[in-house]
C-alpha cells in the first residue's frame, strides 16, 4: 500500500496486513454480550483472573483476514469449563487481538526476508496495557507507544505541515515523536512457543466450517 509521497521524491510504500475483526471484538463483548459498560472495561475485567483459564478466542466472525484469507471461517470459543467466566473470556478476547497481529507480522517478515527487531504502535487499542504487555510476550519482541496514539492522524497533519511549510523536512518532524512507555517481553520462549501452537489449533477448529 501508499504510504506517502512527498514532492520532488520517490513514493515510500508500506506492507499492509489487515484482521477483519479486532479492536471489534471488544465492542462484540460490550454490545452483544453486555459483558462491559465501555470498551475501556475490558482491561480491568480481563485482569480479574491471572490467565485465560485454558479459554481459547477466535473472533472470526467475518471470516478470517491476513494471512488466511478465509471468509468462511466463523468465531470460536473453545476450552470452557465449570469454572470459566467472563473474566477469562475477556482476557482471551484480548489475546486473540495479540495474536493475530503475530500471525500478521510473522507473515510480513517472511515475505521481507527481515526479523522485526522493535514494534511501534498506535491506535486506541494501545492505551490498554495488558493487551501492549501480551503483545510484546507473544511477538518475542519490544513494543513501544508513542506519547501520541493517534499515529495515522499525527501523520496526515505531518504531511500537511511539511506542505506548508511548518517544518524544513522528515528528519525535523521525527523529533516531534515522543516515546510514552516501552514494553519488553516477559514471556520464556517455551511459553510463547506452547501459547502459539494452541492458537493454530483454534484457528483450525474456526476454518471447519
Amino acid at each position: 500500500t501508499l504510504a506517502w509521497r512527498l514532492k520532488g521524491q520517490e513514493p515510500v510504500y508500506a506492507l499492509e496486513g489487515g484482521a477483519f475483526i479486532c479492536g471489534a471484538a471488544v465492542q462484540w463483548l460490550r454490545d452483544q454480550m453486555l459483558f462491559i459498560e465501555k470498551s475501556s472495561d475490558i482491561e480491568k475485567l480481563a485482569l480479574e483472573v491471572e490467565d485465560n483459564g485454558g479459554v481459547q478466542v477466535v473472533p472470526a466472525f467475518s471470516g478470517l483476514g491476513a494471512p488466511y484469507w478465509d471468509p468462511q471461517a466463523r468465531g470460536v470459543i473453545s476450552g470452557l469449563s465449570r469454572g470459566s467466566n467472563r473474566a477469562h473470556i475477556a482476557r482471551a478476547t484480548l489475546e486473540a487481538m495479540a495474536l493475530q497481529n503475530v500471525d500478521i507480522l510473522k507473515a510480513m517478515e517472511k515475505d521481507l526476508g527481515k526479523k522485526l527487531r522493535k514494534l511501534r504502535v498506535d491506535g486506541g487499542a494501545t492505551a490498554n496495557n495488558l493487551l501492549m504487555q501480551m503483545q510484546s510476550d507473544y511477538l518475542g519482541q519490544s513494543l513501544i507507544r508513542p506519547k501520541m496514539i493517534e499515529t495515522t492522524s499525527a501523520g496526515a497533519a505531518y504531511l500537511a505541515g511539511l506542505g506548508v511549510g511548518l517544518w524544513s523536512s522528515p528528519k525535523e518532524v521525527s523529533k516531534v515523536w515522543k516515546v510514552d512507555q516501552e514494553y519488553s517481553c516477559r514471556m520464556t520462549k517455551k511459553r510463547r512457543d506452547a501459547r502459539l501452537q494452541l492458537w493454530s489449533k483454534a484457528i483450525r477448529q474456526s476454518r471447519i466450517y
